[in-house]
């Protein structure tokens, strides 16, 4: 799986949907740039939570979304793993085998 086509298609696929309910996609839009910006906590840290809660939830295209912003807002490998280890204490074996495809993500990304 390419992590960056993936992204591609679906940010294509939310666009789409942004154009065919404007209001909805402009909500989450604004939703996502209030809960990620900067405040008491870090946007880095705040993309670790959405990336532990999309493994936690299996979504693989959060995980891909949410790796690639807190790699932008500066997280390490090391960071992700911790934040794979943390998804994996409150998901057990589901967010193991979702918690390696975000290190994948982080791995291909970074290449």
């Amino acid at each position: 799986m390419s992590w960056s086509k993936q992204l591609e298609t679906v940010q294509s696929g939310m666009m789409d949907f942004g154009a065919a309910l404007p209001a909805v996609g402009e909500g989450f839009n604004a939703l996502h740039e209030a809960t990620t910006a900067e405040g008491a906590l870090s946007m880095k840290h705040k993309e670790l939570q959405a990336l532990a809660i999309g493994i936690s939830k299996q979504c693989v295209d959060c995980i891909g979304f949410h790796v690639k912003a807190a790699m932008e807002a500066g997280a390490t490998r090391a960071e992700i793993a911790e934040t794979v280890g943390v998804a994996i204490l409150m998901g057990g074996g589901p967010a193991y085998m979702y918690g390696i495809k975000a290190l994948d993500a982080y791995d291909e990304m970074a290449g």
